[in-house]
Formats: C-alpha cells, structure tokens, sequence
C-alpha cells in the first residue's frame, strides 16, 4: 500500500494542474497584498493596490496582486490578480483551505478588464 502511495505521489496523478501553473509562473512585478475582512470590498480597501494594477494595464507593463479573504465559515481563501504585457488579467484562485469547497486551485483570464467595481472580467 505504501508502495503504490508513492507511486501515484510521484507520478503527480493527484496533483493540481492550476496549482502547477501557479507555481511555474514567471513572477511579474509585485503590487503588494491585502487582507479583507469579512464584508470588507476590495475597492475600498486596496485602492492603491488596484491603482498599481490599473497603471500596468495602461502602460502595456506586468503586474500581479495577492488578495486574502475569508469564507463565511472564516477559512482564507486566497486569489492572484495578473495583469499580462498584452493588457490581459489573469485570476488565479487558492480554494486548499476552504473546508467547504473543493480545495482546489481555479484559473480564469479575459482580455477586457473592467476596473469599475474592483477587478473583474467583462463577459
């Protein structure tokens, strides 16, 4: 049993792809990170985080920004904003400690950000 554990340990079989990405990522200069409150909105409480990111959209420049937040049930959950050089936004999001979800990583991106309410991809 112990055998075929390490097997499928080390044949990645149970592993995150999304989580893999993240990690293989090429770094891109850092906006910082904030930590939200339960209620709290990333528009009032990252305003300079999210000016950071709005200027390397605009600049045609790379940017990335780590937000912590809380589940209901108080479990952090953490997601990454990327803003690409092609004016892309990617949003990578850690759910592993969320003991109500899937404990998994999720990956969205979109090419038309829109900045109005805080960060998100127009549809």
């Amino acid at each position: 049993m112990a055998a075929a554990s390490l097997f499928t340990a080390g044949c990645g079989l149970f592993g995150d792809p999304v989580e893999d990405r993240w990690a293989s990522r090429t770094e891109f200069p850092s906006c910082g990170e904030v930590s939200l409150g339960l209620g709290e909105e990333m528009r009032q409480k990252a305003v300079q985080e999210i000016a950071c990111l709005e200027r390397a959209l605009r600049n045609g420049d790379s940017a990335e920004l780590k937000v912590t937040f809380p589940t209901i049930e108080g479990d952090p959950v953490r997601e990454y904003y990327r803003v690409t050089p092609q004016g892309g936004l990617e949003v990578y999001t850690d759910s592993t400690d969320d003991g109500f979800s899937d404990r998994k990583w999720s990956f969205a991106e979109c090419y038309s950000p829109v900045w109005l309410t805080g960060v998100s991809c127009a549809r």
